[in-house]
């Protein structure tokens, strides 16, 4: 078998709120619980494993190849909610969209500050 992702642990504030948030965004079923954790699952068998924490969150960024048609969905979702996104992940182009390698791109941020992007092609590709 080849190396595969297959889960990774997500620290916020709030695992309800966020993989709440996370899942409806992105159109994923709703979170299941696993142990200490909110699960969401991706269409592709990687997991994000939403982990309550204490302490602060460092915020991360995590990444999503989307098609068109769902990156038009998710990105109506965004804007249904007034969230604020960005071209870059710098946060410096506030409500712009970014057509890297032919694509299109955006982050916004879920509500622990895990700044979040999709992506119609991978970068580089």
């Amino acid at each position: 078998m080849a190396v595969q992702l297959n889960h990774t642990i997500v620290s916020v504030r709030d695992k309800r709120e966020s993989a709440t948030f996370v899942s409806s965004l992105l159109g994923l079923a709703a979170p299941t619980s696993y142990g200490p954790f909110l699960v969401v699952d991706a269409n592709n068998g990687v997991s994000l494993d939403f982990y309550e924490v204490a302490d602060a969150v460092h915020p991360q960024h995590y990444a999503f190849l989307v098609g068109e048609s769902e990156f038009d969905e998710i990105f109506g979702r965004i804007r249904k909610l007034g969230l604020p996104y960005w071209a870059d992940p710098g946060q410096e182009r506030l409500g712009e969209l970014n057509t890297n390698d032919g694509g299109r791109g955006l982050y916004w941020e879920e509500p622990s500050g895990h700044l979040l992007e999709i992506i119609t092609r991978p970068y580089g590709g």
